[in-house]
């Protein structure tokens, strides 16, 4: 485009010949303006003095003119083709000019937008990292609260059980010392039959506990639940089996009268 421009500019002025036809067209141009512009001066006494007359009639003769105009066909004002050539070439060198501000003005807009995707981009870019160490962090946060949880709540129910067994022990402790105390043995009585006593302490001897009978009851509920009866033999004396009966603590199998187990007293 440049090359184009330089190359019009490189053409000669207009010729006498040319410039002289161009003058009288001027003059005849300028003449008919000053025919017009006298024809409107006194054309101005004979308007109303009303504002909204003088509009209306300036609004028509306007509309008349442009019809007028619109009907007539354009035509050169010079017929000379140096005129033309030289009036062509002005107005190509005009545009050109225009177009290269456009051009220029194109290019640094776009060279704007470029660095701004780019700013946009790093941007993005650094976002983006941002963003993926975030949820990795999250990620790995997670994990660990988890594994705290985890471990935590085997520490605890660690500890349960272990409070749980120590209380366990407590209770059978208790209970042992209490059954003993109040509930012993059978005792040997003193009779005047040597060996009804000898029967007797071999009797005593067989026999176990109040607390060793609920034991193997509750060992027994507690490893075969679907079968949680114990036979009564020579080793439980029937006192005992008698009152846990009575009590509720123990039940008596309804086929089997040998067989007890653990009441659900509890």
């Amino acid at each position: 485009m440049a090359g184009e421009a330089a190359s019009l500019e490189v053409e000669g002025p207009l010729s006498e010949a040319a410039q002289a036809e161009l003058l009288e067209l001027c003059e005849e141009q300028f003449a008919h303006l000053e025919k017009l512009q006298n024809e409107l001066l006194l054309c101005e006494p004979h308007f109303s003095d009303s504002p909204q007359e003088q509009m209306q009639n300036r609004l028509m003769a306007t509309e008349a003119e442009l019809k007028k105009r619109q009907t007539e066909e354009p035509q050169l004002l010079a017929g000379n083709p140096d005129i033309l050539l030289h009036a062509g070439k002005e107005e190509v060198l005009k545009l050109c000019s225009q177009l290269e501000t456009v051009l220029s003005c194109c290019q640094a807009k776009r060279d704007k937008l470029r660095e701004t995707k780019e700013l946009e981009q790093k941007w993005l870019e650094e976002k983006t990292q941002v963003l993926k160490a975030a949820k990795n962090h999250v990620e790995q946060l997670q994990k660990e609260k988890e594994d705290i949880s985890v471990h935590s709540m085997l520490q605890d129910i660690k500890e349960k059980i272990q409070k749980m067994k120590a209380y366990q022990e407590t209770l059978m402790e208790c209970l042992g010392d209490i059954l003993e105390k109040h509930v012993p043995l059978p005792q040997m009585e003193a009779g005047p039959s040597r060996r009804k006593k000898s029967a007797d302490s071999q009797i005593s001897q067989e026999l176990v506990s109040l607390s060793e009978i609920l034991e193997v009851l509750m060992n027994k509920a507690l490893q075969s639940p679907h079968d949680p009866y114990v036979i009564v033999d020579e080793t439980f004396w029937p006192p005992y089996v008698e009152m846990l009966l009575r009590y509720g603590m123990a039940v008596r199998h309804q086929e089997n009268s040998f067989k007890i187990r653990l009441g659900a007293f509890f």
